[in-house]
């Protein structure tokens, strides 16, 4: 069964080193660059658009909450970031990534997906829910998920080219990124170039240029390294070190969350950051039943800032914030027990 902790269970019924990058010299007169900060973003609201469109060659209405960066006219289009909630949950899920990446310059689009959203619980009857949740964890609806994925970049572009729609534009589809928790950073995973047995990398789309799963997961009884060494893109995995599932499967060893990196291949750019103490539900808005941690502000803000310096250096190519990513950026807004690290992509054999 696909692992199942994620954010829908915080409504159930509970009981009271590698070398740092040189960064680029300036030239003798120019004036001094602004140092690097993911975490700076404009005052004010992130404005978003409530939409839905229809597959019709899988009957299936998918409903998306899109985040927007400030307008331009004539309209500029923007890198796009798409994301895939946890079992249970929706497009309005985890709102503080798609106000903070839209301020940062982002389209930020998140799917809800039909069979393993908030309807799964939602309209069951209290005692029925949880077996609810663990009918809709499945293999059906992993693959269902994956093509959302896809389905959701064919809309995009028909959106982006429709003259009288509000997207119009504004979107660089040559310039997209993929994140999500829990059962999406499974789709996540499997978009993004993990293979499986029989039919290997079947759900990889490549026009996702890069990867953020949060609360990662391992397929069980694969060899991990045949998994995910036919990764071609760049990945930053996050995970915590109390980041099990309490609710569903409390036997969940939280560190066969970090047998993904390892096993990623030398040819990419790679990420790993473990939270120290985060549960589960550090990545989204609310505590999960059974969790006993006390959440950290801070962790919302060392998510922030390394997602928002990984989407900076790997979808725009700011060298400057592959400087700060590579370089000792990533402490500064990190808790001295926090463990990160990254390797460089292998140079290629001339």
């Amino acid at each position: 069964m696909i692992p199942i902790t994620l954010a829908a269970l915080a409504l159930l019924p509970q009981e009271l080193p590698a070398k740092p990058a040189a960064p680029a010299a300036v030239p003798a007169g120019s004036p001094e660059p602004a140092a690097y900060d993911p975490l700076a973003v404009p005052d004010g609201e992130a404005p978003s658009l409530a939409l839905s469109f229809l597959d019709a060659t899988r009957d299936r209405a998918i409903p998306v909450r899109v985040y927007l960066p400030a307008a331009t006219t004539p309209p500029t289009p923007a890198p796009v970031i798409v994301w895939s909630h946890g079992l249970g949950g929706s497009r309005d899920n985890s709102p503080y990534l798609g106000t903070h990446w839209s301020k940062r310059g982002y389209v930020c689009v998140f799917l809800q997906h039909p069979g393993s959203d908030e309807a799964v619980w939602r309209d069951a009857p209290l005692r029925e829910r949880m077996g609810s949740l663990r009918a809709a964890a499945s293999m059906q609806n992993l693959g269902l998920r994956c093509e959302d994925v896809s389905k959701a970049l064919d809309q995009l572009a028909l959106w982006h080219a429709d003259a009288k729609h509000e997207l119009h534009g504004r979107l660089d589809l040559e310039r997209v990124g993929l994140c999500g928790h829990s059962f999406g950073a499974q789709t996540t995973q499997c978009v993004g170039g993990q293979s499986a047995p029989l039919i290997g990398a079947r759900f990889r789309d490549n026009r996702i240029d890069a990867a953020l799963p949060m609360s990662p997961a391992p397929p069980a009884r694969v060899d991990v390294r045949k998994a995910f060494g036919d990764v071609q893109i760049p990945w930053l995995l996050m995970t915590g070190t109390h980041d099990g599932s309490p609710i569903l499967d409390p036997d969940r060893d939280p560190a066969d969350r970090r047998k993904v990196y390892p096993a990623l291949p030398t040819s990419i750019d790679r990420y790993e950051l473990v939270l120290h103490e985060a549960e589960h539900s550090a990545f989204g808005e609310a505590p999960l039943r059974g969790e006993t941690k006390a959440r950290k502000a801070m962790h919302h803000r060392s998510i922030l800032a390394l997602s928002t310096a990984f989407w900076d250096c790997h979808l725009r190519g700011d060298a400057a914030a592959r400087a700060w990513l590579h370089g000792d950026g990533p402490r500064r807004v990190l808790d001295a027990e926090d463990l990160w690290q990254f390797a460089a992509a292998a140079a290629k054999p001339r």
